[in-house]
């Protein structure tokens, strides 16, 4: 790509150069396991209920769509409602194509030049790219070594960089870690001290697969105006596809991603989708509870064998510590097993499938780990 663009004498970013876009592999195999996806697909009930919502959102292609999409606010307010016991009024939610636009937006608005956004590795490797892409400063602070995060060392890191934006992801990405809501609010007060203001993210991809107990940050909003919390349909609605990513926050936080958004940037063929799932969030969230069931039975499994797994409020488990992990996930891929070399070395993490792609699994890493 530099070859190319020195050729062409495109006026690239300096920082851009030489980088490659992100992505997990895409490959064709029988049990693809790699980037947390839902493997149920939409049940013929919500299928035809999207099409006959497409439909009628494809009716009236010709305008442009609810630029503020009130509708599906109001839907995911309720949801939201039923999921965590949380009261939400429309103008607290928002959504966008996925949580990483949502994630965006709130970079667009609150960082920028001149400006910090904090987090603590391991985590989702898209948060630098969404600081890089929007001119603020990155700062990656450490989790412990179960990947949890000190109360302390994250108010050091508050009161050291100041940032303007903390990022959480609970349960986290790619180690399954949930973090508890004293933890939260001590990230929330420590953030309520620095100058300027600062914005406390809990990014709750996965929230729906979280244990008994567990809470959602969603319980804090209430009392901490600088608070967001992101959710998406991706994972617990089976709706990766349709890129639909949400936040709840309070309304002044709201009004300013609206600033910051395009244009009429949810489509109305995206909000029809999203509405129709939304109506069947009783039956989607059913196979929530499977894959829960079939999660905790994998971790008793990979521990059993000796294997060291990281606690996981997540569809996913990251488990090792292998010696050369490379070779354990090209055995799996040679044996139509995918799953993801990712977070810290000797680590790897497997998304939680179907009882046959578990099968799968299990039969492929004790052939090439001779477990």
């Amino acid at each position: 790509m530099t070859a190319d663009l020195a050729r062409g004498r495109l006026p690239l970013r300096p920082d851009l150069v030489g980088l490659e876009p992100y992505g997990a592999p895409q490959l064709d195999v029988p049990h693809l396991l790699n980037v947390n996806e839902n493997p149920y697909a939409p049940s013929p009930e919500v299928v035809a209920d999207i099409a006959a919502a497409v439909a009628d959102a494809a009716a009236g292609l010709n305008r442009y769509p609810d630029r503020d999409f009130e509708a599906l606010r109001a839907d995911l307010a309720a949801y939201l409602h039923v999921e965590s016991g949380v009261a939400l009024a429309t103008e607290q939610v928002w959504a966008a194509n996925g949580s990483n636009e949502i994630m965006l937006h709130v970079l667009q608005a609150f960082g920028g030049p001149g400006r910090t956004v904090l987090s603590f590795a391991p985590t989702y490797s898209m948060y630098p790219e969404y600081a890089r892409d929007t001119f603020t400063g990155w700062v990656a602070g450490r989790r412990e070594a179960d990947f949890g995060l000190d109360a302390d060392v994250a108010r050091t890191a508050i009161a050291e960089h100041a940032p303007s934006v903390v990022l959480l992801a609970s349960p986290n990405n790619p180690t399954g870690t949930a973090l508890p809501a004293e933890t939260v609010l001590a990230v929330l007060d420590a953030a309520a001290a620095v100058p300027g203001g600062c914005v406390v993210v809990v990014d709750e991809a996965y929230g729906e697969f979280r244990r008994a107990g567990t809470p959602s940050a969603l319980e804090l909003l209430a009392d901490h105006p600088h608070l967001a919390v992101s959710r998406t349909m991706s994972k617990a609605f089976g709706l990766a596809g349709a890129r639909v990513g949400y936040l709840a926050a309070a309304p002044a936080l709201v009004d300013a991603l609206r600033v910051v958004r395009l244009p009429y940037h949810l489509s109305a063929v995206t909000q029809a989708v999203a509405r129709a799932a939304l109506r069947h969030a009783p039956a989607l969230m059913a196979q929530v509870g499977s894959l829960r069931d079939e999660r905790d039975a994998l971790v008793v499994w990979l521990r059993e064998r000796g294997l060291t797994v990281a606690e996981s409020d997540a569809n996913f488990v990251l488990f090792g510590l292998f010696d050369d992990r490379h070779a354990i996930w090209q055995g799996l891929l040679d044996r139509g097993v995918l799953i993801r070399e990712v977070g810290p070395d000797g680590w790897l993490r497997v998304s939680v499938g179907t009882p046959q792609d578990m099968v799968a699994f299990q039969d492929a890493l004790s052939e090439v780990a001779g477990l």
